[in-house]
C-alpha cells in the first residue's frame, strides 16, 4: 500500500513538473526566438536574422542595416544615386560650403606618398611655412604609412583653434621639418577671375571651379569688377567643374540672358515637365558682352545646365570638347542615422529639351589640348638606374616624349634611349651631369611642367576662344 502511494507520488510529481514546463520554460524559449522586424518585407527580415545567427563573419547591426541601403541604392543601377553614411554627408555638405575649418592645403597622393601641391595664401598652412613637394610623414607625431587620403584630410581636420603638429620632409633641403600651426575657418572661393589683353581688347577670364553656396554672389562680384574696368569680352571657364547646386547657375544665367528666358527644363518621374527661366531683380549687365564657354569632359551636371542653357539662346561660343554628359538632379533626404540617401528624382533637358545624359554637349569649336598640358604634376621621390622600373620612370619618359625628348618607351621600363633622354634633359637644365633619375631630376621635371601649364599660351582651347572673342569684337 505505502509502495503504490510512493507511486503515485511519482507520478503526480511528474506531471506537474510537466506543466510548469509547458507553462513556464516554453513561453520563455518563444520569447527568446521572437524576431526583430527591421522593415515591413519579410524577406528582409528573414534574411536580416539569417544573417545575424549564421554568418562567421558576423557584424553590428547598424553595418547590416547600411549594407541593405546600399544595395537598393546600387540597384537602380544609377552611379548618381547613392547612400552616405554621417561622415560621407558631412564630407560632400562640405565641399560645396562657403566655409571649412582646416589649415588651408593642396595635397595630392603620388607613391604612397602625401606630397604638397601649394598652400593657401595667408592660410595656416601658408604661415607656417609649409611648401610646395614638402612630403607629409607625421600628423601629431602619428605615422602616414598606410593612410588614405580621407584618413589624412580626417586627420588634419578639426575644430576651430586647435593646434596641429605635422612633420615633412623637405627633399630639396635633405632633412626633415617639423611644422607648427592651428586650424582656422577657411573660406573656399569658387570663382576667380582676371583680364587678359588681346589685339587692344579687354577680354575677362573668369574660371568657376565648382557651383557651391555662395558661387552666385562670387560670380556677381567678380563679373562686375571686371565690368568697370571696360571689358570688350567674357571667357567662362568650366573645364573640370563637376557640378553643384542648381540655384548657382539660375544666379548665373540670369546675368547672361533676359529675365524671363527658358535655360532648362525639368522632368519628374511622371514625365512632367517644369520650365525653368530666369529671374533677376537687377537688370541683366552681361547680355551685350560677347560670350565665350570653355569646356571639357570633365565638365558636368551644373556646368552643362550652364553650357546647354548659352548654346541653346545662341549667346556663348562653347569651346574645346564634349563635356561628361550628366542629364539627372539628385536630391539628398535625410535619415535618422545620420547619413543620407541621394537619389536621382529629375531628368534636366536644355532649353530646346535635349536629354544630353549620357551624350553631353558638344563643343561649337573643337580643340583638343596639348597632351603636355593635360598632364598631371607628380611628386615621385627616389633613385633610379638603367635596368629599373617603376612608375617614377614611366612619369619621366612620358614628359620628356611631351617635351621632344627622342625616348621610345614610356611603360617605365630604364633603358638606353630613356638615359640619354635623361643626361641630355640634365645638360639643357644646367643640372648635376648623371644618368640617373633622382629627386633634383623629379624636381626639375615637376617644375618644368608647372611652368608649361602655367603659361597661357600653351592653353590651346583658351587661345581659340580669345581668338574667336577677338574675331566678333572686330566685327
Amino acid at each position: 500500500m505505502r509502495k503504490s502511494r510512493i507511486f503515485l507520488y511519482v507520478i503526480l510529481f511528474v506531471i506537474l513538473l510537466g506543466i510548469f514546463y509547458f507553462w513556464m520554460v516554453k513561453p520563455a524559449n518563444k520569447q527568446t526566438t521572437t524576431t526583430t522586424s527591421i522593415s515591413n518585407s519579410q524577406v528582409i527580415d528573414e534574411a536580416f536574422q539569417l544573417i545575424k545567427k549564421e554568418a562567421v563573419f558576423a557584424k553590428k547591426e547598424n553595418i547590416l542595416v547600411e549594407g541593405a541601403i546600399r544595395g537598393m541604392a546600387e540597384a537602380l543601377e544609377d552611379p548618381h544615386s547613392t547612400y552616405l553614411t554621417k561622415e560621407e554627408a558631412l564630407a560632400q555638405e562640405s565641399s560645396l560650403a562657403e566655409e571649412r575649418v582646416g589649415i588651408g592645403v593642396e595635397i595630392t597622393q603620388s607613391g604612397g606618398k602625401f606630397v604638397v601641391v601649394s598652400p593657401l595664401k595667408d592660410s595656416p598652412a601658408y604661415r607656417a611655412g609649409l611648401k610646395p613637394q614638402d612630403e607629409i610623414v607625421r600628423v601629431n607625431g602619428e605615422k602616414l604609412d598606410g593612410k588614405s587620403m580621407a584618413e589624412l584630410v580626417k586627420m588634419l581636420s578639426g575644430e576651430k583653434g586647435t593646434s596641429l603638429k605635422m612633420t615633412v620632409y623637405r627633399s630639396s633641403e635633405e632633412r626633415h621639418v617639423e611644422l607648427h600651426m592651428k586650424r582656422e575657418v577657411i573660406a573656399m572661393h569658387t570663382v576667380s577671375s582676371e583680364v587678359y589683353e588681346a589685339e587692344d581688347f579687354s577680354i575677362g577670364i573668369v574660371t568657376i571651379s565648382i557651383f557651391g553656396e555662395k558661387t552666385g554672389e562670387e560670380w556677381a562680384k567678380q563679373t562686375k569688377a571686371l565690368v568697370d574696368r571696360g571689358i570688350d569680352g567674357l571667357l567662362i571657364d568650366v573645364r573640370g567643374n563637376p557640378g553643384g547646386y542648381l540655384y548657382s547657375v539660375s544666379s548665373i544665367v540670369s546675368t547672361l540672358l533676359e529675365n524671363g528666358k527658358t535655360f532648362a527644363y525639368m522632368q519628374d518621374a511622371n514625365g512632367v515637365l517644369e520650365m525653368l527661366n530666369t529671374e533677376s531683380k537687377e537688370k541683366p549687365y552681361l547680355n551685350k558682352i560677347p560670350a565665350v564657354l570653355l569646356q571639357n569632359g570633365g565638365s558636368a551636371s551644373a556646368s552643362e545646365v550652364l553650357a546647354g542653357a548659352l548654346k541653346d539662346n545662341n549667346r556663348a561660343m562653347i569651346v574645346g570638347e564634349t563635356s561628361y554628359g550628366k542629364g539627372t538632379v539628385q536630391e539628398s533626404h535625410p535619415l535618422s542615422n545620420g547619413g543620407k540617401l541621394k537619389i536621382s528624382t529629375h531628368k534636366w533637358l536644355t532649353p530646346k529639351q535635349e536629354w544630353i545624359h549620357h551624350k553631353g554637349i558638344q563643343a561649337d569649336l573643337k580643340v583638343e589640348p596639348e597632351e603636355l598640358y593635360t598632364m598631371d604634376i607628380k611628386y615621385p621621390h627616389g633613385e633610379f638606374r638603367v635596368g629599373d622600373f617603376g612608375e617614377e620612370i614611366k612619369y619621366v619618359q612620358n614628359v620628356l616624349r611631351a617635351l621632344g625628348y627622342n625616348i621610345g618607351r614610356k611603360d617605365g621600363y630604364f633603358d638606353e634611349d630613356t638615359m640619354d633622354g635623361v643626361e641630355k634633359y640634365r645638360q639643357e637644365r644646367s643640372l648635376e651631369p648623371s644618368s640617373e633619375i633622382d629627386d633634383v631630376l623629379f624636381q626639375s621635371i615637376s617644375k618644368t611642367l608647372m611652368e608649361y601649364k602655367t603659361r597661357k599660351e600653351n592653353d590651346k582651347q583658351l587661345q581659340m576662344g580669345i581668338s574667336y572673342l577677338v574675331h566678333e569684337m572686330k566685327k
